[in-house]
């Protein structure tokens, strides 16, 4: 039997302090967690897509190019950015093609004139008018 009584760390040096960082990086995670979630939800259906279906070599200064594209407002003007590339990447022509009101979906053939020979045509992008 010991006549002092058991040995504590919080009674000598007083008590554990609390840990602060606990409450700041819970705020942190739902709030980033939940941006996340809007994020992906915001950005996985945007306003107006495209997408290259195929493209084919139509001489050493010219290539065409096979497209769709689908937009939510059917009534909306937009304009998509076709580009052709060279071997290493590099545009080497580049247009842009206007579609009025019409219809939400559809697929465009163009032919993209380039100053070199072009090994690739996509399109850059499509946005509102």
């Amino acid at each position: 039997m010991s006549l002092h009584p058991a040995f504590s760390f919080e009674d000598r040096y007083g008590l554990r302090p609390r840990n602060r960082w606990v409450m700041p990086a819970i705020v942190l995670a739902i709030t980033g967690i939940s941006w996340l979630v809007w994020a992906g939800v915001h950005h996985s259906n945007p306003p107006i897509r495209s997408s290259m279906i195929s493209f084919s070599m139509i001489s050493d200064r010219e290539i065409s190019l096979r497209y769709s594209v689908q937009r939510s407002d059917k009534n909306q003007s937009i304009i998509c950015t076709l580009v052709a590339r060279d071997i290493d990447k590099n545009i080497v022509g580049q247009m842009d093609e206007e579609f009025g009101p019409g219809l939400a979906s559809f697929q465009k053939t163009t032919a993209i004139t380039s100053r070199t020979k072009a090994v690739f045509a996509d399109v850059a992008g499509c946005r509102a008018k």
